[in-house]
């Protein structure tokens, strides 16, 4: 009797496990239940609330809503963030969880690691995490109508979100007593990535459910960026893609990103740029970098410099008029003698290149070689050749030296 006590009492052991086991996991999903119907609530509410504030036409009403959008806002935020807490977190315990699901809580304490740290990134980002989230959710689970309404309140949003990113960001790389990190490299990855994220996602969105008209100035850039979204990308591949989203970020977020943020991130690019053209051994790889070295300039030039109204260096102005000046004149070339115009631009380019580049504390001497060999092609400098006499130590030879005088 007592042997088959123990055994008894053994298997009830394992049956009452199993019991608790099977009740944990139909909890699971009945939480889920219920956060999913308190998101879609909440949800609801939100878009009515949004599109009563947007669509409203009454100056002495738009106070009253814009206050109740943004009491719906906040609620909808704090119902999702206990959806992260009290869904996905059980279910990545009670390993339970999708893939999406346990990527979806990763990046969550990713987000909140930056609250210590960096509290106005923080509270931003943890916005923006929390609307992409549901955003997977509406695609996976809504109708069409609702899609389209949270599509409308989404980007416009988004679009708040991302401009008070950027310009936290701004703000910190243009403080020049900045503690984190003296050459804020970090600041313009973070800078270039963000514009990255928002013009493959929510700028694309906007295209889709927008009129074609309103992205005219943009389409062009938005078109060459998407040819860098596919594939590895190489050190030219990416300076080139980070080119084209600073021009669009001089069209979309130029408050956000200040001329003089944008100027600094434009000398970034021309740094990395003279920098790979230097350390490039490949002659075909070379004039590879070199003509996205004068696209470079070009842009640089054009979209920012060109529209800068305040110089600390009046020096810097001057110079910067007369170059102007003449590129102005050598345009005048384009539709007469374009073979010309090329020419004449980059003799132009590379002059002004090597006046700047002499007043930097980088060595800059191979590159400062290979823009006077490029002149000289050009004919824009002479070759002259001189003789003088060297006394060697031991030999007493004679020594021929090349100079090259512009």
């Amino acid at each position: 009797m007592e042997e088959k006590s123990l055994k008894i009492t053994g298997a009830s052991t394992n049956f009452f496990n199993k019991i608790t086991n099977t009740i944990t996991k139909m909890f699971i999903p009945t939480k889920i239940g219920i956060n999913g119907m308190l998101t879609s609530i909440k949800r609801n509410n939100l878009l009515k609330a949004y599109e009563n504030y947007i669509n409203n036409t009454e100056d002495e009403n738009q106070e009253d809503l814009e206050k109740k959008y943004d009491e719906a806002y906040t609620i909808y935020l704090e119902t999702l963030d206990k959806y992260v807490m009290d869904t996905i977190y059980k279910k990545v315990k009670n390993n339970t969880a999708t893939e999406f699901e346990r990527n979806a809580l990763s990046r969550y304490y990713e987000v909140t690691s930056l609250k210590e740290r960096e509290y106005i990134d923080y509270k931003y980002r943890k916005q923006k995490y929390l609307l992409e989230l549901d955003k997977e959710n509406v695609n996976l689970l809504s109708r069409e109508k609702i899609k389209d309404k949270y599509n409308n309140f989404y980007v416009n949003k988004m679009d708040i979100l991302y401009k008070s990113i950027l310009k936290n960001y701004s703000i910190k790389l243009a403080d020049t007593t900045n503690i984190y990190d003296s050459s804020k490299e970090w600041i313009y990855t973070k800078i270039f990535y963000t514009l990255e994220d928002y013009t493959q996602n929510i700028l694309a969105l906007k295209m889709n459910i927008g009129q074609k008209e309103e992205f005219k100035d943009i389409i062009e850039d938005y078109n060459k960026f998407e040819n860098y979204t596919i594939g590895k990308l190489d050190t030219k591949d990416t300076i080139e893609k980070n080119m084209i989203l600073l021009g669009i970020s001089r069209k979309l977020f130029t408050h956000s990103i200040p001329l003089i943020v944008a100027e600094q991130c434009y000398e970034k690019l021309l740094k990395d740029t003279r920098i790979l053209l230097q350390d490039t051994k490949m002659a075909i790889k070379r004039e590879g970098i070199y003509s996205m070295l004068i696209n470079l300039i070009e842009e640089y030039n054009l979209r920012l410099l060109s529209t800068k109204v305040y110089w600390e260096n009046l020096q810097e102005r001057d110079n910067y008029k007369k170059f102007w000046d003449k590129y102005k004149e050598i345009s005048k070339l384009k539709d007469t003698d374009f073979v010309e115009y090329i020419k004449q631009k980059e003799i132009l380019f590379i002059k002004n290149e090597l006046r700047k580049i002499n007043n930097t504390k980088i060595d800059y001497t191979k590159i400062i070689t290979y823009y006077k060999r490029k002149l000289l092609d050009y004919g824009a400098i002479k070759q002259l050749k001189n003789q003088y006499k060297s006394v060697g130590k031991y030999t007493g030879t004679i020594n021929r030296e090349n100079k090259v005088v512009a």
